[in-house]
């Protein structure tokens, strides 16, 4: 299932840190990334609950980035 093969891919690059811990920031980054590669939607949306967008102009550029690949 595509679910399981995407936390495969971020607990592989978690195990690849050097460090014992990793900062939830990093892992918020890692799933972000996984979610733009396979769905635009679900991306935009944890994206904007993570990224707590200040206003609408820094929600807009992210979706303009999304729009321009």
């Amino acid at each position: 299932e595509e679910t399981m093969k995407i936390v495969s891919r971020i607990e592989e690059k978690i195990q690849e840190t050097e460090g014992k811990e990793i900062p939830s920031k990093d892992v918020g980054e890692l799933v972000m990334e996984e979610l733009k590669k396979i769905d635009d939607v679900a991306y935009v949306r944890y994206a904007s609950v993570y990224r707590s967008f200040r206003d609408i102009n820094e929600f807009m550029t992210e979706l303009n980035g999304l729009l321009k690949r």
